[in-house]
């Protein structure tokens, strides 16, 4: 299944690594730390154009990691990847 995180991003659930909020995840030094090295590798994909909410870290098949910031809140991705195994799970 595939998980919209703003604009005209997808990604597939399975490639999901973790699901972040941005005000409590970026108080960590750890947090900012990886964020930052990501940003310098390349690997961040700002997909918003407002104040990122969220940062939504994927691994692809070949290990790729790229990590998206979205507008969208971390308790609303949440609730869309729940929905997504509801629907998965009817008979």
């Amino acid at each position: 299944m595939y998980l919209h995180l703003g604009q005209d991003v997808v990604v597939r659930t399975e490639e999901i690594i973790g699901i972040f909020d941005m005000d409590n995840a970026t108080v960590s030094r750890a947090s900012k730390r990886y964020l930052a090295m990501a940003e310098k590798a390349g690997r961040v994909v700002n997909i918003t154009g407002e104040l990122p909410k969220t940062f939504v870290v994927c691994g692809d098949r070949e290990g790729k990691i790229t990590v998206y910031i979205s507008q969208i809140s971390s308790a609303t991705l949440r609730k869309r990847t729940t929905f997504i195994d509801d629907i998965a799970n009817i008979p």
